[in-house]
């Protein structure tokens, strides 16, 4: 009689105890699962650098700060709502995953942030706009097949942007970046 009793209580037990083991298990985050943090009002993926000036999602963009890593910079301006921007995406976000610590680049929502937007030369989007490491505006090479706007200081005729309109294959993406100097 003592263990039916026994029973009664110790199987509710164990079963809570498994239940509550398969959601510790399925909840915590795995080694392979990349942690997440804050940056500004979107959420960045660290990276192995740890540092929020390499996450893709933008909600500012310094300049002198980025080009003090000595590594080529792509922005892309774009939309939720925006077709092509949509399209564009998983390349950008390939790319970003693909040239890690060998460029920065970053994404930057009009709609959220046009404050950012009109710093820059964007009268479509998505644009992209390119600036070596030593965060001069990209000169195109021979045989990149993407049309660029140059953009020069209406002042001085200095050449201060280089932009793309529209979006980019993973092909030109990848030429553009071989063309200022990142290799694989």
């Amino acid at each position: 009689m003592r263990k039916k009793q026994l029973l009664k209580w110790i199987l509710p037990v164990c079963i809570l105890l498994i239940v509550a083991g398969i959601w510790l298990v399925k909840n915590m985050p795995s080694p392979a699962e990349p942690e997440t943090t804050n940056v500004g009002s979107q959420t960045a993926e660290v990276t192995g650098t740890e540092n929020p000036d390499f996450a893709l999602q933008a909600d500012e963009i310094d300049l002198e700060k980025l080009t003090s890593y000595g590594l080529p910079i792509i922005i892309d301006f774009g939309a939720d709502w925006c077709s092509p921007c949509r399209s564009f995406e998983p390349i950008l976000e390939k790319a970003h995953d693909d040239y890690l610590d060998k460029a920065i680049i970053k994404y930057v929502d009009v709609d959220d942030h046009s404050d950012i937007a009109s710093q820059f030369p964007v009268s479509v989007i998505p644009t992209q706009v390119f600036f070596l490491p030593d965060g001069s505006p990209y000169v195109p090479g021979e045989g990149i097949d993407a049309e660029f706007t140059a953009y020069s200081d209406s002042e001085t005729g200095e050449h201060r942007f280089t932009v793309h309109e529209g979006g980019l294959s993973a092909d030109q993406l990848a030429a553009i970046l071989a063309d200022m100097g990142v290799t694989e």
